[in-house]
C-alpha cells in the first residue's frame, strides 16, 4: 500500500536534467574520505621486543599476501628485499627458493635473487644462482650477459671465457657472438676472436657444417676484423671464401663492394675492376644499383676516360633492357639500345640484339604496325654490310626480311630495291634483277617500277627500259608521270614517232589522275619539234573537253610567240574566241582573268582603239549581300561578296538600272530624315 501511495505521488517521471553518473559518485566519495583521513602516526622502536613485534607483524602481513595469491611474484620480491633490508639474508633466500618453486620461469625473480647475492657479496651463491638460472632458461640472453660481466669484473677472466663457450653452444644470436668476440679483443687475444669469427659463421658439430649465421654482413664483419688487424692476406681470403660460399646464385652486391673497397685500399685497381665487371655481369641490374654507383665513382678516381665511358654505358644498357623487357614492341627502345651496342661492343653482341629485336615482329598484319619494325631489318643488314662486312650474313638478312613480309597484304618497296642495290654493290647483277623481278610479280608497286627502270637506264640497258615501262603502265595507265618519263625516254633515243604514239597513247586513256601536265608536257614536246600546227591541233583538242582559262591563255601565249606577221591578228583572235566561248561560264573571275590578260597583251602591242575596246569590255566590280543557311537549315545571317557586271551581258541591264533607281531612292531617303530631325534648318534656309 505505501508503494502503490508513493507512485501516485510521483507523476513526473521524466530522466532529471543533470544526470549523475556512478563513476562520479565514486571519485567524489574517494575524494572526501581523502581529504577526511587524517595521516598515519609516526611510530618510533625503542627497544628489541617492540622490534619483534613489529617484525612479527610486517612478516604476518607479508605471508598473508603471499597466501591470498602465491603467483603474484612481486608480493615475493617485496618479501624478500624487506627481509634483505633487515640483513636476513638466510630469510631473503628462502623467500627467493620459495617463489621459484612457485614460477621458476619468471627472469625478474631469477635477476632479484641473483642481484641480492651480489650485492651482498655472496660469489659462490651468486654464481650458483647464475648457473641455475642459464640451465633453466637458457634462451634468456640477460643471464648469460649478467653472468660473463660478473666473472670478467671478479677478474675471472678464464671463468667468464668458460661461460661464453657454454653459450655459443646454443648458438645464440648475433649480438652475443660479437659480445664473445669483443672480450677476446678487450685481452688482446686476436687468434681466439679469429676463431669465434669462425664458428660464428659456420659452426661445427658432431662433424656436421651447421651454418649458425651465414649472412653477409657477418662476412664482410670478419673480413674488416681481419683487415682492421692488419691481416690483409687473411681479409682477402675471407672475401674470396664469401664469394665462393654464395655461389652465382645467392649473389649479393653490398658483399663485392666491400671486397673493392678492400681492394682499393690496398691500391689494388685491377683486382677492383675485375670484382666489379664480374658482378656486374651476374648480379640482375635492378639489384646492382649501388654497384654501378660505387664502380663510377672508383673510375672517377682512378680509371681513365675510357672506364668511365664502359661504366655510362653499362648503365644505359640496364635502362634499355628494362625498357625493352618491360615493352617488346617497343621499336625505339631497340633503335636507342642497337644504336648504343654498335658504338662499344662485338659483332656477336651486336647480332645477339638485333636477333632480339627482329623476333618481336608485330602481332597484327596491318603496315601501319610494321613501318618502325622494319627499319631494324634494314639497320640489320646496313650494319653487316658496312660495319661487319659480311656481305653473306646480308643477304641472308635481306632474304630472311623478304619471307617474312606478308606480300599478299602489303610489302616494303624500300626493302626490294635496298636489296637490289646491295646485289649491284656485290657486282652480282643477275640477283639484283631476279630481286625485282620476283618483287613485281609478287607485289607491283609504283616505286618498285622507278626502282627497277632507274637501274635499267643507269645500265643503259633501254630495251629492258622500254619493256618495264610497258609492265608499268598496264599495271597503273592512269599514272601521267610515267606516260611522260616514257615519251621522254623516246624523245631522248631519237624515236619521235614513237615518243609521240605514247603521249596519244596516254592522253586516250579514260583515266588519268593528273591530265593537265599530261596535255602540258606533249604541247611543250610538240613546241620543241617545232610541229606549230600540231599544236594548235592539240590546243583544240584540248579545248573541246575544257574550256579552262589557263588553256585558252596558253593558246594565246602560243600564237604570240610562234607568228611572225600575223601572231597579233592570231592571239588577238584567240581572245575574242575565249571571250565569246566564257560569256556562258559561271566562273566570272575566270572570265575576268581573262580579260586582263587580254588587256594586258593590248596594253603591251595594242594600239589606241584595241585598248578603248577592251577598257569597254571590262566589268564593274560591285558588292552584294546573300543570306547564309547552317547545315541544319536555319538561318545563319548575311555575308558579303563581290560580284562582276560585264557590259556585254545584256541581260544584266535591267538589273543594272533597277539598282541605280535603289540608290536614287536611297538618296532621297536619307534627306528626308535628315529635314524630319532638323526642321528649324529648313525654315532659315527659305528665309535666306
Amino acid at each position: 500500500r505505501a508503494r502503490l501511495v508513493l507512485a501516485l505521488q510521483v507523476k513526473n517521471k521524466a530522466p532529471a536534467e543533470v544526470q549523475i553518473t556512478a563513476e562520479q559518485l565514486l571519485r567524489e566519495a574517494k575524494e572526501r574520505e581523502l581529504e577526511l583521513l587524517p595521516p598515519p602516526p609516526q611510530q618510533k622502536i625503542t627497544d628489541v621486543e617492540e622490534l619483534n613485534d613489529y617484525k612479527l607483524r610486517k612478516r604476518k602481513t607479508f605471508e598473508d599476501n603471499i597466501r591470498k595469491n602465491r603467483t603474484v611474484i612481486s608480493n615475493w620480491i617485496k618479501y624478500a628485499q624487506w627481509e634483505e633490508s633487515l640483513k636476513e639474508i638466510q630469510r631473503a633466500r628462502s623467500i627467493y627458493e620459495r617463489a621459484l618453486d612457485v614460477d621458476y620461469r619468471n627472469v625478474t625473480l631469477w635477476l632479484k635473487y641473483a642481484e641480492m647475492e651480489m650485492k651482498n657479496r655472496q660469489v659462490n651463491h651468486a654464481r650458483n644462482i647464475w648457473d641455475r638460472a642459464i640451465t633453466t632458461l637458457p634462451r634468456v640472453n640477460q643471464f648469460w650477459y649478467k653472468y660473463t660481466y660478473m666473472e670478467e669484473m671478479l677478474g675471472n677472466v678464464a671463468g667468464s671465457r668458460q661461460v661464453f663457450e657454454r653459450w655459443m653452444e646454443w648458438q645464440p644470436e648475433e649480438q652475443a657472438w660479437h659480445s664473445y668476440i669483443n672480450f677476446e679483443l678487450r685481452y688482446k687475444e686476436v687468434d681466439r676472436a679469429r676463431s669465434i669469427y669462425e664458428r660464428y659463421i659456420l659452426f661445427k658439430a658432431s662433424a656436421e657444417l651447421v651454418l649458425v649465421h651465414p649472412d653477409v654482413k657477418n662476412w664482410i664483419k670478419y673480413a674488416r676484423f681481419e683487415e682492421k688487424h692488419s691481416y690483409f692476406a687473411h681479409a682477402r681470403k675471407v672475401y674470396e671464401r664469401a664469394v665462393e660460399f654464395f655461389g652465382e646464385e645467392h649473389m649479393d652486391e653490398h658483399l663485392y663492394v666491400a671486397f673493392a673497397k678492400f681492394e682499393e685500399n690496398q691500391k689494388e685497381f685491377e683486382r677492383v675492376r675485375v670484382i666489379y665487371k664480374y658482378a656486374l655481369d651476374r648480379i640482375p641490374k635492378q639489384d646492382a644499383q649501388n654497384l654501378f654507383k660505387n664502380y663510377t665513382i672508383f673510375e672517377k678516381k682512378f680509371g681513365d676516360r675510357r672506364g668511365i665511358e664502359d661504366i655510362i654505358v653499362s648503365k644505359r644498357r640496364f635502362q634499355y633492357e628494362e625498357e625493352v623487357k618491360a615493352n617488346p614492341h617497343n621499336y625505339d627502345a631497340w633503335f636507342d639500345y642497337l644504336r648504343l651496342v654498335e658504338s662499344d661492343t662485338d659483332d656477336e653482341t651486336v647480332r645477339e640484339v638485333y636477333e632480339r629485336a627482329i623476333a618481336n615482329v608485330p602481332p597484327i598484319q596491318e603496315k601501319r604496325h610494321w613501318k618502325r619494325y622494319i627499319y631494324l631489318w634494314i639497320n640489320y643488314a646496313l650494319y653487316e654490310e658496312l660495319e661487319a662486312k659480311a656481305s653473306k650474313r646480308t643477304r641472308q638478312v635481306y632474304q630472311a626480311c623478304l619471307e617474312l613480309l606478308p606480300h599478299k597484304k602489303f610489302t616494303f618497296a624500300k626493302m626490294w630495291l635496298l636489296y637490289a642495290q646491295f646485289e649491284i654493290r656485290q657486282k652480282n647483277l643477275p640477283l639484283a634483277r631476279r630481286a625485282l623481278g620476283t618483287s613485281i610479280g609478287k607485289c607491283p608497286k609504283t616505286k618498285l617500277f622507278k626502282g627497277y627502270i632507274e637501274l635499267e637506264l643507269q645500265l643503259r640497258e633501254f630495251d629492258r627500259c622500254r619493256k618495264l615501262y610497258e609492265k608499268f603502265l598496264e599495271f597503273a595507265p592512269e599514272n601521267c608521270t610515267s606516260w611522260i618519263k616514257f615519251a621522254e625516254l623516246e624523245t631522248i633515243l631519237g624515236d619521235i614517232d614513237r615518243a609521240r604514239a605514247i603521249y596519244e597513247l596516254a592522253i586516250s586513256q579514260p583515266r588519268l589522275d593528273m591530265p593537265e601536265v599530261l596535255w602540258k608536257s606533249y604541247i611543250d614536246f610538240e613546241i620543241e619539234q617545232e610541229e606549230y600546227e600540231k599544236t594548235r591541233s592539240l590546243y583544240r583538242r584540248l579545248l573541246q573537253r575544257t574550256q579552262h582559262v589557263k588553256v585558252w591563255i596558253s593558246l594565246a601565249q602560243f600564237e604570240l610567240s610562234v607568228g611572225q606577221e600575223e601572231r597579233l591578228l592570231h592571239c588577238r583572235q584567240v581572245y575574242e574566241e575565249a571571250n565569246k566561248a566564257m560569256r556562258s561560264c559561271e566562273e566570272k573571275e575566270e572570265r575576268v582573268m581573262l580579260l586582263e590578260s587580254w588587256r594586258s597583251f593590248e596594253d603591251e602591242f595594242g594600239t589606241s582603239a584595241t585598248k578603248e575596246r577592251i577598257d569597254k569590255l571590262m566589268p564593274e566590280k560591285i558588292k552584294k549581300r546573300r543570306k547564309l543557311q547552317a547545315e541544319d537549315g536555319s538561318d545563319a545571317g548575311w555575308e558579303e561578296y563581290y560580284d562582276y557586271i560585264f557590259p556585254e551581258d545584256t541581260a544584266n541591264q535591267p538589273n543594272l538600272k533597277l539598282l541605280a533607281m535603289a540608290k536614287l531612292w536611297k538618296k532621297q531617303q536619307q534627306e528626308s530624315e535628315a529635314a524630319a530631325m532638323d526642321p528649324d534648318k529648313d525654315v532659315d534656309e527659305s528665309q535666306t
